[in-house]
């Protein structure tokens, strides 16, 4: 019988199987422009994490890599215990990983509980042939889906004043919103948002945190994302990311992120951060 001794040996087992999502040496180039440099990071389950940055820092790069619409030249991304590196955008949402867009993606000329249930196709079984012909276990199977998607999805966010609404007749903050509803309409593990909070108003953006905590509380849902809010990143997130120009530049705790040198000069400039900790 073999004992292991080494208190290393079991931190090691735990902090395995904490690792939800997992960046191993990521390298990302668009010809001579080095987009990521040797990013690495890993993420607990069921926590709130944020990556906040410049404009061009490399934040939205690191979501695209996730989901494989960029690939790559060295690296691996590990989630849930499983290599999806070289996985196809399409099975690694089928894994669980949901995600919003910098620049909307919403189809205009469909109403907003359309573009949601688009969210929903890929759990569908039934096939072409039922679907065109639209009865029986296809009308029930789109009942379905529809019912969980107005009792769940639509109730949670919100929104059930604009559910048969245009999406290009919304103001920016709401098709935002329609976004977010359209990801959780797919069963999902990881959620990834990308500038959430962008083109609301004070109300919206606090009811968006409020979303953004309720999906961890109640649905367990782990969240990485984007955020240009600093004050919004520190007060919901459990560890925050920091890039610039497409390397990380720290990462920590929001108490740790706020005490960094190196963050604050990146954000202040090196004078500022001098004057801070000894004014004259």
């Amino acid at each position: 019988m073999v004992h292991f001794r080494e208190e290393g040996f079991f931190l090691g087992l735990v902090c395995n199987v904490m690792k939800f999502l997992s960046l191993k040496n990521i390298n990302l180039n668009f010809g001579g422009l080095r987009a990521l440099d040797n990013v690495s990071f890993d993420i607990e389950k069921g926590s709130i994490c944020c990556l906040i940055g410049p404009n061009g820092s490399g934040k939205t790069s690191i979501l695209n890599v996730i989901n494989n619409f960029y690939k790559a030249e060295q690296g691996r991304v590990i989630f849930n215990g499983e290599d999806i590196t070289k996985l196809a955008p399409h099975k690694i949402a089928e894994k669980g990983v949901a995600r919003t867009f910098q620049n909307l993606a919403l189809i205009e000329g469909m109403t907003v509980i359309d573009n949601i249930k688009i969210g929903r196709h890929m759990t569908m079984k039934t096939g072409i042939l039922g679907g065109l012909i639209y009865w029986g276990k296809a009308q029930r199977e789109e009942i379905n889906h529809r019912k969980d998607i107005e009792e769940r999805v639509i109730d949670f966010l919100e929104i059930e004043d604009i559910r048969n609404e245009y999406v290009h007749t919304l103001p920016y903050g709401l098709q935002k919103k329609v976004e977010v509803a359209r990801a959780l309409a797919m069963p999902c593990s990881l959620l990834l948002l990308d500038e959430p909070t962008a083109g609301m108003n004070a109300d919206e953006i606090n009811d968006m945190v409020r979303y953004i905590l309720d999906i961890r509380k109640y649905w367990g849902i782990t969240v990485l994302f984007i955020i240009h809010e600093i004050g919004v990143a520190m007060g919901i997130s459990d560890k925050i990311i920091v890039m610039n120009f497409g390397a990380k530049i720290s990462e920590g705790s929001p108490g740790e992120i706020t005490e960094d040198p190196i963050v604050i000069e990146a954000y202040l400039g090196k004078r500022e951060f001098k004057d801070e900790k000894n004014p004259s």
